[in-house]
């Protein structure tokens, strides 16, 4: 095993290859054993097999199909089946376009059938071998006094194959006796305490050649996406911090219009029939209407069909959780589908709205964050968006720091290319159950509990 440890790279690109090569060769043979009048007489055809694994391979960079090993085997074989359905599609249009007329596509269906089996196969054994070769290290938590002891430690937790945590020690120990620990340990994850120390602790494991896990701050994403510079002899890091140019807005928004107004027309079937059914199950509103905050701190209405039964924040106010009773039976199908969101296209089209950007918050939580995190306005540089990065890589539950954390990049790293992944991949969390995760009650309890320490606090101090 140590031989293979030192091949391991090598036998997972070997493996990523094969089922490259069996999806393609599964094509190739459908390709030309039944739709003969799309074959070229020359060379054209190696321009169809080589656009087949171009195509293949951009999708599956974007849904993470080659990630084995990084993602859940579950969400790698999900997204490169998805990329498969995708490029097949766009390869059946392409053969029916050299064919000039539409092809049967049987034959392609059932050699998707047949994709979906080796990708379940192929990928199921690669994730075998990869942790076969990639041991999970064994890590050292060093968290926060009474703060972020469970969030990432549970996260990690549930990836035994990947992540070992070890033992997990606070700030508050002596600098010596910390640096001690980290001797006996591979990796190291530190939580977000005292810079001076954070800093300290990060050179000693560089030194030593420790593996880090950091939990960035909202100061550490902006400076990570500043760019490094040179004047004279001494680099310099160079933080911009212009949010969008006039040119990236203009294109940002006229994006919005086209796209926007598209998507009312395909979806306004589905939109009449969601209409319909929540109207017939309790004649009350279809919309639901809510204050939201977008670019600069302005509040707006969002749009969204009504889930819920009628005046549900009235009857009990709280968060939504997995299992809510006020979630009707229409809202339990169009919530999962996020169909319920499909109304803010007309936000988008009015200009309340982008179609990508951090997910506009209500009022209310937006000035209970930004009591607990004052840097939470940071988020409304740029216009609310009814998909973002937080929403393909988050869930409904994600903490109000990650979420800010991961707007932040989205901002920082803005660029009309970054939008079109992003709408990309918003089809592939569609599906994705745990995208949608409500509230659990044990997270509405521990918000409760926060809440009351901190009011607690508060009169205490007055």
């Amino acid at each position: 095993m140590n031989i293979l440890s030192k091949f391991r790279k090598s036998i997972m690109l070997f493996l990523k290859v094969m089922i490259f090569l069996a999806m393609t060769f599964i094509f190739v043979g459908v390709w030309q054993t039944n739709y003969e009048a799309a074959l070229f007489s020359d060379k054209g055809n190696y321009l169809v097999v080589f656009s087949y694994l171009v195509i293949f391979l951009i999708f599956n960079n974007l849904y993470g199909g080659l990630k084995i090993g990084t993602l859940r085997v579950h969400e790698v074989i999900y997204s490169c089946t998805l990329s498969t359905l995708f490029t097949n599609f766009i390869m059946y249009l392409v053969l029916s376009l050299i064919a000039r007329f539409l092809l049967n596509p049987l034959p392609l269906i059932f050699a998707t059938v047949l994709q979906f089996i080796v990708i379940y196969l192929g990928c199921s054994a690669s994730n075998t071998v990869y942790y076969c070769l990639y041991k999970a290290r064994h890590i050292l938590a060093i968290s926060e006094v009474g703060v972020d002891k469970t969030h990432i430690i549970q996260k990690m937790m549930k990836i035994p194959e990947r992540y070992t945590i070890d033992k997990v020690i606070t700030a508050d120990m002596s600098e010596d006796e910390i640096l001690n620990e980290i001797d006996n340990y591979e990796a190291v994850l530190i939580g977000n305490f005292e810079k001076s120390l954070q800093n300290r602790i990060i050179r000693y494991c560089y030194s030593q050649k420790k593996r880090i896990y950091l939990l960035p701050s909202s100061n550490d994403i902006i400076i990570n996406n500043c760019y490094q510079s040179q004047i004279f002899d001494s680099p310099i890091l160079i933080c911009r911090n212009r949010g969008l140019t006039i040119e990236q807005a203009l294109i940002k928004r006229l994006v919005d219009i086209l796209v926007s107004g598209i998507g009312l027309i395909i979806a306004s079937p589905i939109m009449i029939l969601i209409a319909l059914g929540i109207k017939l199950y309790d004649g009350g509103p279809v919309f639901f209407k809510q204050n939201r905050v977008t670019k600069d701190g302005k509040i707006f209405n969002v749009l969204k069909f009504r889930s819920m039964i009628v005046d549900a924040d009235k009857v009990k106010l709280r968060k939504a959780t997995s299992d809510d009773d006020r979630i009707t039976p229409v809202g339990k199908i169009i919530r999962p589908l996020r169909v319920d969101e499909l109304p803010q296209l007309i936000n988008i089209l009015k200009g309340d709205m982008s179609l990508v950007g951090p997910r506009p918050e209500r009022t209310e939580n937006v000035y209970e964050y930004t009591q607990m995190l004052p840097e939470f306005d940071l988020r409304h540089r740029v216009k609310g968006g009814l998909t973002g990065y937080a929403q393909i890589y988050g869930k409904y539950n994600t903490s109000p720091q990650d979420k800010l954390n991961m707007d932040l990049i989205y901002i920082e790293r803005y660029s009309l290319l970054l939008d079109i992944k992003l709408i990309i991949m918003t089809i592939k969390i569609l599906f994705m159950r745990e995208s949608t995760e409500g509230f659990s009650d044990e997270d509405s309890a521990i918000g409760n509990i926060a809440k009351e320490e901190k009011e607690k606090n508060s009169n205490t101090n007055n």
